[in-house]
């Protein structure tokens, strides 16, 4: 099938969110979506799935005028997308999540679970996807659930798949295996876009890329004849600069003390043991690993959010085993978790409320009575404006920021507050690349004043530019550790488990 948008408008009040766009994706073809954070990306793609209705334009499929009510009839017309937030049931198994809304029935109108699980095994097969269709979501890695997203819109026999930062939330060796799927739908004739902010990305598997600024294409490059520095630019509309300057200083005292931390699941077996961190003023400590090596449950013992087993966790000198959440905040650790949607943002709450979610209690905002709106109102526009998030207003609810612009008021809230140590985990998932020039920039400057900063990423290339120092974990251990000067193949080996 072959796509093409005409002129494609889209206005939310006095907002233009989208703005005369000409697009077309052919057959056997992937085209790169590359835009800021509230470039108007998912407007587009909501359009084109039939959530949205344009204001003005027109969608045609192999030069057939299409009109999307909703997403059931895009999905008819050969129309599929894997969302970036995967939307699977997780005690549903994986032929259940795949058929739902679209169930297979027997003569006696009866759920025909037998045919479905043949169908999702030769779509596994065909596009070398290798997924269980017995096996129950919660119990697969993030890899393999985006692998059963992918079977679900191939199932409804989609022509043209769209794929929304389908790399976030992958490890290194998942992107590599993704890459190799995405080549094989490719080569079955599908017509692809593929959304990211990684500018690498969309140079190694991109066709084509369009870029996407203030609701317009403002330019198409081929991947053999441009650079992530042109890129780059094109996304944000000026010169950035994707190293980090970050100069060498000397650390200070010991802010963090981790001595024989085990944890134990709760069938028993070991997920950390008998780790000893240390973490120094002035200094940036990154954990490079694997996900699923242990560090969310190291993130999770520090933040209080996970018991300890045994061992000992020191912050600024005080043992601090156990302590609640609320009080490992009090003594000015600030945390940026690795889920924003899970444990950073109530989607449903306003940005105001979502600002001060865990500083609600303090004087500046409350009476012990009522709440000071007003400062938080106050608090809310200062860190939106300082943090460049894409609103409107302050009172709309999270749930309606893009991704990127939910972690860049999560990473606000965090950094804009009286703060001693910074444990920051996935801090740029999903953010585009200015945004995350700033934030990179936000943490150097951070560890400068004297902060100690633990930096969690599975971004090599991200730890590798911010730290004065790499842990890597491999099997709930540390098993290696280096200066920032080390060669990444060494590191990457570490990863893997070769010490």
């Amino acid at each position: 099938m072959k796509l093409k948008l005409n002129e494609i408008s889209k206005s939310f009040g006095p907002v233009k969110a989208n703005s005369d766009i000409n697009l077309t994706v052919n057959r056997g073809e992937i085209l790169g979506l590359l835009g800021e954070n509230g470039a108007g990306k998912t407007t587009l793609m909501n359009i084109l799935t039939g959530l949205y209705k344009p204001d003005s334009g027109s969608i045609l499929i192999d030069n057939q005028l299409k009109v999307f009510h909703n997403p059931r009839e895009a999905n008819k017309n050969g129309v599929g997308m894997v969302h970036q937030h995967f939307m699977l049931v997780p005690v549903f198994s994986v032929t259940e999540n795949i058929i739902l809304g679209t169930e297979p029935t027997t003569t006696f109108n009866k759920i025909d679970l037998t045919n479905a699980k043949e169908k999702v095994l030769k779509i596994s097969s065909e596009y070398n996807l290798d997924v269980d269709p017995n096996q129950l979501i919660e119990k697969l890695p993030v890899g393999i659930q985006q692998r059963v997203e992918i079977i679900k819109i191939l199932f409804r026999d989609a022509e043209i798949l769209i794929f929304d930062e389908p790399t976030a939330v992958l490890t290194p060796q998942e992107v590599v295996e993704f890459f190799e799927i995405i080549k094989n739908l490719k080569k079955a004739g599908k017509a692809i876009i593929f959304i990211t902010h990684k500018l690498h990305e969309v140079l190694e598997v991109c066709d084509r890329i369009n870029v996407l600024r203030s609701g317009k294409i403002v330019g198409e490059e081929l991947p053999k004849k441009t650079t992530n520095k042109k890129l780059a630019e094109l996304m944000v509309g000026r010169k950035v600069n994707l190293k980090t300057n970050r100069q060498i200083v000397e650390k200070g005292e010991v802010l963090l003390e981790v001595n024989n931390l085990s944890i134990l699941s709760e069938n028993k077996e070991p997920l950390l043991s008998n780790l000893d961190v240390k973490l120094h003023k002035n200094e940036i400590l990154g954990i490079a690993g694997v996900q699923g090596n242990g560090q969310t449950e190291f993130i999770e013992a520090l933040t209080g959010l996970r018991k300890i087993s045994s061992g000992k966790i020191s912050y600024f000198g005080k043992e601090c085993k156990n302590f609640s959440p609320r009080k490992i905040h009090q003594l000015g650790v600030r945390h940026i978790p690795e889920d924003r949607q899970k444990q950073g943002l109530i989607g449903d709450f306003s940005l105001t409320e979502n600002i001060i979610l865990n500083t609600y209690y303090e004087k500046k905002f409350s009476n012990n009575i009522a709440l000071n709106w007003s400062n938080a109102k106050k608090e809310a526009k200062r860190i939106i404006e300082k943090f460049d998030v894409r609103t409107n207003s302050e009172e709309i609810s999270a749930d309606k920021l893009s991704g990127g612009n939910q972690q860049k008021l999560l990473i606000g809230r965090e950094m804009s507050r009286s703060i001693n140590l910074l444990i920051a985990s996935q801090p740029t998932r999903g953010v585009d690349v200015g945004s995350i020039e700033y934030i990179h920039n936000q943490i150097v400057m951070a560890r400068n004043k004297g902060i100690g900063v633990l930096l969690n990423s599975t971004e090599l290339d991200e730890i590798i530019a911010l730290s004065d120092r790499i842990i890597v974990f491999y099997e709930g251990r540390v098993i290696a550790e280096f200066p920032s000067n080390a060669d990444p193949n060494i590191i990457g080996l570490a990863m893997a488990g070769v010490n």
